[in-house]
């Protein structure tokens, strides 16, 4: 036996010996074995750094739920265009429909898997890039790009227009039919091509494909309305808007957002993406004819000052993070000195990897995608702690709301989008200008918000 490569008897008598003669050690093992890691390495002190104050703070209406799906970049994404319909309408609450978008969502990242197979039919099926496409073809998770892209060609629609449904709430098992029909359909493409038929006989094939999909989405969510009646009551039970509408005409009568105004910019300080250019990925995307992502690449100050400059116009902002990082999640609370995990064990292990490192190691990516609705600064003016808008209902944190310190923005905030009105000169030329650099489909800043409630 190569001692050198096995774990010996010795090795564990040594590591044992080490452990147990210290007292802390034996005081950390009572505690997480009867706690849990997390409550065992919560820091009172740093819990009482994030109190709910805060000197920009913009009033959202009532919280919302995802319930038990991915479907986090859409609430973030409503709830920035429902404030908008809140304040122009002296609204008390209000709530766009999340099953609306995600019908269309399924049946758009139907469509671009399977133009993405007829453009791959003779790639390899063991291979990496077949491997990827048939992995998740239709799940949950998305960005802001891609819920743009839905807005533009569907539009809006209220909640009582198309609402919730058992399998929207919990969207696994639609997900997993609909998936398992997809990678029939794409097995059937590939076939008959093998078998010497034309692409145009493929795409035929295509569209009864689709007939499918839509009678799926349909059976489990409903059918979205083309038209629909409005009556909106402002706090004071006035009517303030009536009549019939499309989605289209919807958003633009209700929420009026001048959507390609809206950039999404990207932190990421790894190697192959260097600050101050642009960036897509390859074969991210949903509406086949908008195209894909776009992103500029910026260090997280700027992030964080366009965050600011949009709240201090009033507006709130959409963001994407590594949710589950340093993370409270009872509490709400996302702060990298509320949680001392590595003094709990004796050894770095959140402390083992800078952002960089994270990424290219596969140890932090997007998760989750959420709305800073207010910031506190500290006496130099700077932000110190960010108000966060959830959508995991109103029990969780509290009452909905999270906090995130402006140290836990630097580590795992890897996305916001703003007004691109608000950037320099230089960045929004990069941005419109600039051919961006197409990544690999499986890079880290490819990974799709897609956290559940």
């Amino acid at each position: 036996m190569d001692e050198m490569k096995s774990v010996t008897a010795d090795d564990i008598a040594a590591a044992r010996e080490d452990f147990f003669s210290e007292r802390a050690n034996v005081v950390a093992k009572n505690a997480v074995s009867a706690n849990g890691i997390r409550k065992a390495a919560r820091v009172p002190e740093g819990v009482a750094a994030n109190a709910m104050t805060f000197d920009i703070d913009l009033d959202n209406g009532e919280r919302c739920n995802q319930e038990h799906s991915g479907r986090c970049w859409m609430f973030a994404s409503l709830n920035t265009m429902r404030f908008r319909t809140i304040k122009k309408y002296n609204l008390k609450t209000f709530e766009l429909s999340q099953a609306y978008p995600l019908f269309w969502d399924k049946v758009e990242k139907s469509n671009w898997l399977l133009e993405n197979i007829l453009d791959t039919l003779d790639e390899p099926l063991d291979g990496r890039l077949m491997a990827f496409l048939l992995a998740d073809p239709v799940g949950d998770g998305g960005q802001w790009d891609m819920f743009r892209s839905l807005v533009k060609k569907y539009g809006v629609v209220p909640k009582e227009a198309m609402p919730e449904t058992a399998c929207s709430r919990n969207t696994s098992g639609m997900d997993s039919y609909l998936t398992r029909y997809l990678r029939g359909a794409a097995k059937r493409l590939r076939e008959t091509h093998e078998a010497g038929s034309s692409l145009e006989d493929l795409r035929e094939m295509k569209k009864e494909m689709m007939g499918d999909v839509y009678h799926l989405l349909v059976t489990c969510l409903g059918e979205p309305p083309a038209k629909f009646p409005v009556r909106l009551r402002d706090k004071d039970g006035k009517v303030v808007l009536s009549g019939t509408y499309t989605p289209q005409e919807f958003f633009d009568v209700a929420v009026g957002m001048r959507l390609d105004d809206y950039v999404s910019l990207i932190s990421a300080p790894t190697a192959d993406k260097p600050f101050g250019h642009t960036y897509t990925v390859s074969r991210l995307g949903n509406v086949v004819e908008d195209g894909g992502v776009r992103y500029l690449n910026l260090p997280p100050d700027e992030l964080k000052r366009v965050a600011v400059a949009q709240l201090k116009d009033g507006l709130p902002v959409w963001f994407g993070c590594d949710v589950d990082q340093s993370y409270l999640h009872e509490e709400g609370i996302m702060d990298t000195a509320a949680l001392d995990v590595d003094g709990l064990f004796g050894f770095p292990i959140e402390g083992s990897m800078n952002k960089a490192e994270r990424l290219d190691y596969g140890e932090s990516v997007m998760t989750h995608a959420m709305v800073f609705e207010g910031v506190r600064f500290d006496d130099d003016g700077k932000p110190a702690l960010w108000k966060v808008e959830n959508s995991w209902g109103e029990d969780h944190g509290r009452k909905g709301f999270d906090t995130l310190t402006d140290a836990w923005f630097d580590e795992y905030v890897y996305q916001v989008v703003v007004d691109k009105k608000y950037l320099t000169d230089d960045e929004r030329r990069a941005y419109e200008t600039e051919e961006p650099k197409v990544l690999a489909p499986w890079d880290p800043m490819g990974t799709l918000a897609r956290v559940r409630g």
